[in-house]
């Protein structure tokens, strides 16, 4: 009864449509997987760089970043990668990692000025497939605390028997990931510094939870929440050592859902990347030290921003 109340709830709250109410000054973008949500910050004339947010969250939460790497001169964009934020939500409900990348590649068609991509979290496999698949479209690469799930196609993860029934997943998502009551508790999980999860940032997090079709969404890309991908390029060692981009990599020490090994063995692939480790901070930096974050971002960007591709090999 719980499950289906709260479910009844999600029903009721999303009452807002693809393209209304969209917040802080952002647009649509329309591309060849449908329209994109993005936010801009800086001026036009500045090198671009482009933000894709994590697990639960949307490009709002990049807001400080984007007004600090504006300050610094670039052009900033961040995109909201669904399930999540206010883009749109695929018509084929298909959430995978190389789907995902469709989108991405999409977008940075879209846009037609090789940023420099910054990925954070889950948001990592789908931009990192991406640059893999179409190097072209960007200058460089920069990993926040990414989950790349690299060597875990092999062997395979099957998908848990309680996400195999489209019946049960809204349900499931419901009384999880789209419910607002455990959404603070949700965001602290993911944190060192626990006081991050500010009243403030968690009215930010609630704000896509009132689209239509949110919680549907959410329940058709769960399963790729826990079962890596298997047919990704980006989950392959020989991939990373096979980029021929400039690449940093920023880690938060205290990081327990991406452990700093995993930027260790990522720095194994592609010595010569920026790489920043950030004390006493976990799996989200940009929120827990902001000013020690964006410090370190601007410089690897500014680093990134003056390399050439065949610059980044010698």
């Amino acid at each position: 009864m719980v499950l289906i109340g709260l479910r009844l709830v999600a029903n009721n709250r999303e009452t807002i449509a693809l393209g209304q109410e969209l917040p802080l000054g952002g647009q649509l973008i329309e591309t060849a997987e449908g329209a994109v949500f993005v936010l801009e910050r800086g001026p036009d004339t500045g090198a671009p760089v482009l933000f894709a947010h994590g697990t639960a969250a949307w490009s709002g939460l990049w807001l400080p970043t984007l007004d600090s790497v504006a300050d610094a001169g670039f052009h900033a964009i961040a995109f909201d990668m669904p399930p999540f934020g206010w883009s749109q939500h695929p018509d084929d409900s298909d959430y995978s990692r190389p789907k995902q990348a469709d989108s991405v590649i999409a977008l940075l068609e879209a846009l037609d000025n090789q940023p420099i991509a910054v990925a954070h979290s889950i948001g990592a496999g789908p931009v990192v497939e991406a640059v893999m698949r179409r190097p072209d479209l960007v200058s460089g690469l920069v990993v926040v605390n990414g989950a790349i799930a690299l060597g875990r196609h092999d062997p395979p993860t099957e998908t848990p028997i309680y996400l195999q029934s489209d019946t049960v997943r809204p349900f499931i998502a419901s009384a999880t990931v789209s419910n607002p009551i455990l959404t603070k508790a949700f965001l602290r999980s993911f944190l060192h510094i626990k006081s991050a999860a500010t009243d403030d940032v968690t009215a930010l997090l609630l704000e896509p939870m009132a689209r239509i079709g949110y919680t549907d969404a959410v329940a058709d890309w769960l399963p790729q929440l826990l079962v890596p991908p298997q047919n990704a390029l980006s989950t392959r060692a020989e991939n990373w050592q096979a980029l021929q981009l400039p690449v940093g990599l920023i880690w938060g020490i205290e990081d327990t859902v991406t452990p700093l090994e995993q930027a260790q063995e990522l720095l194994t692939l592609i010595p010569d990347a920026q790489y920043r480790a950030l004390q006493g901070v976990g799996h989200i930096p940009q929120l827990e030290d902001p000013q020690a974050f964006q410090a370190a971002l601007i410089e690897i960007l500014q680093t990134l921003s003056n390399a050439r591709p065949d610059e980044a090999d010698s």
